[in-house]
């Protein structure tokens, strides 16, 4: 059933973002762009694998539950894929349902709301990037229920699935969580036309800003 639903999904939204076209000179840029990912993502792994591991043992001491969770989102041309996060949230965070997180949110733990803010908690999403569902700069991916309810309020808001989602993007060292869907779709489109290298090489160093500081975190 969950895989059925998953197929309606990426039919769906594919189907209504299928107008919005790359240019020809973007599409080579994917292309180099793919291997820089590759290269990007092993040599983070390098740094990164050592504080996955430090984190994982703190976040299990703090609260029960795997450290480490897979969620769906929606990926480019709305292929739906199994994201990896470091668990900020106590484990029954969404008994209700999905919800959007909010500052102050009382389900987020003492580690979690410390790798949000650092942005550690994306870390394993590094391997996301090497199995080609991510890119490390592009739309931040939602899930299929926001993906939807976005949709058929904002229009064009599937135009974001034209390129891999990515670890950071545009929309996220430009306000982040506190920017509106509407608002964070403006950057990524932005972000989609203007796709160069320089453009990417300029969201890498605000991101690092955005890091080091823990603007827009939730």
């Amino acid at each position: 059933m969950g895989a059925e639903k998953s197929m309606n999904v990426s039919r769906e939204f594919s189907v209504q973002q299928a107008s919005f076209a790359l240019s020809e000179k973007t599409a080579r840029y994917l292309a180099v762009k793919r291997v820089m990912d590759i290269w990007f993502a092993l040599i983070g792994l390098v740094v990164a694998l050592p504080m996955i591991a430090v984190f994982s043992i703190l976040i299990c001491l703090e609260t029960p539950g795997p450290a480490i969770y897979t969620q769906e989102r929606v990926g480019k041309g709305g292929k739906p894929f199994k994201l990896y996060k470091l668990r900020s949230m106590k484990i029954d965070a969404e008994k209700s349902g999905a919800v959007w997180a909010q500052k102050q949110d009382p389900r987020v733990t003492r580690i979690g709301a410390f790798i949000r803010r650092t942005r550690i908690d994306e870390l394993p999403q590094l391997f996301n990037v090497l199995k080609g569902d991510m890119s490390m700069i592009g739309p931040r991916p939602e899930r299929p229920v926001f993906t939807e309810k976005f949709q058929n309020e904002i229009p064009g808001f599937t135009q974001r699935l034209a390129v891999k989602p990515g670890l950071s993007g545009w929309a996220q060292v430009n306000g982040g969580y506190d920017m509106t869907p509407k608002e964070k779709l403006i950057f990524d489109l932005y972000y989609i036309r203007n796709l160069t290298f320089m453009l990417e090489l300029k969201i890498m160093l605000k991101t690092c800003k955005v890091v080091l500081t823990g603007d827009g975190a939730r």
